[in-house]
């Protein structure tokens, strides 16, 4: 991170944990606030086995207006058992049973964790913000989650933005989603030496959303399972481009 950047990140921004109530659950958060009041909202999620702080240093990496008035909001995800793990307690957004991604999928996690996410969208909304001002991203699982999410929402989000990461429970999404996201732009990203979640899967979700008539803006990298630079410059475009920045 250059020493400009961090030094405007640390004058511009506030730092702090809060929660938010999902029937009787809750997720903690990170939330970066802007200096005036926000006018838009990144609700960005994890991979497994990380947590809330794990995009933090991204925000001033993005090179975003001054004038952007962004909150990011970064979720920890539950601890739970992570069957392929053996059974190791870790952060995750539902479990993984096989290293096959798309079989034997926990149904039950993925919808448990809509909820929760869905619940975070409904208080930014109860805070002011408009629901076509709310964006969600992902990493990895938190990537699955936004796509299972954002597109059975009933209500126009901004964007969904989906890093390394697939559609869950690809054989209900078309008769489970909401036409209120039809038209919402969508951001994939996949690394073509990905040994975690096969660009293969990406592709063919990909392929299955534009199949549906969904906008998908595809980039594809010579990376494993992870972020690299020339990644983060085009998230920051397509963030200027849906939030209308410049």
């Amino acid at each position: 991170m250059k020493t400009a950047r961090l030094i405007l990140f640390l004058l511009t921004f506030i730092s702090f944990p809060v929660c938010a109530k999902t029937m009787n659950e809750q997720l903690e958060t990170i939330i970066i606030n802007p200096a005036e009041k926000a006018d838009a909202v990144v609700i960005w999620l994890h991979g497994l086995g990380a947590d809330g702080h794990d995009f933090e240093p991204i925000v001033p990496e993005l090179a975003l207006p001054e004038s952007a008035k962004i909150r990011f909001v970064f979720p920890h995800a539950p601890m739970r058992a992570i069957t392929i793990n053996a059974g190791y307690v870790m952060r995750g957004w539902y479990d993984v049973a096989k290293t096959d991604i798309g079989a034997q999928q926990d149904a039950e996690g993925i919808r448990v964790s809509q909820r929760q996410i869905e619940a975070l969208i409904e208080a930014e909304i109860a805070a002011g913000i408009p629901a076509e001002r709310i964006l969600l991203a992902g990493f990895s699982q938190g990537a699955a989650i936004i796509l299972h999410t954002g597109l059975r929402y009933p209500a126009r989000l901004g964007g969904l933005m989906a890093l390394s990461g697939y559609v869950p429970l690809a054989e209900t999404l078309e008769a489970e989603r909401h036409a209120a996201n039809q038209q919402t732009p969508i951001f994939m990203a996949h690394g073509r030496q990905d040994e975690i979640i096969p660009h293969s899967l990406a592709e063919e979700s990909r392929d299955l959303l534009t199949g549906l008539g969904y906008a998908v803006e595809w980039h594809s990298y010579g990376m494993p399972h992870g972020i690299l630079p020339e990644e983060i410059d085009d998230i920051a475009q397509w963030l200027r481009k849906v939030l209308r920045l410049d």
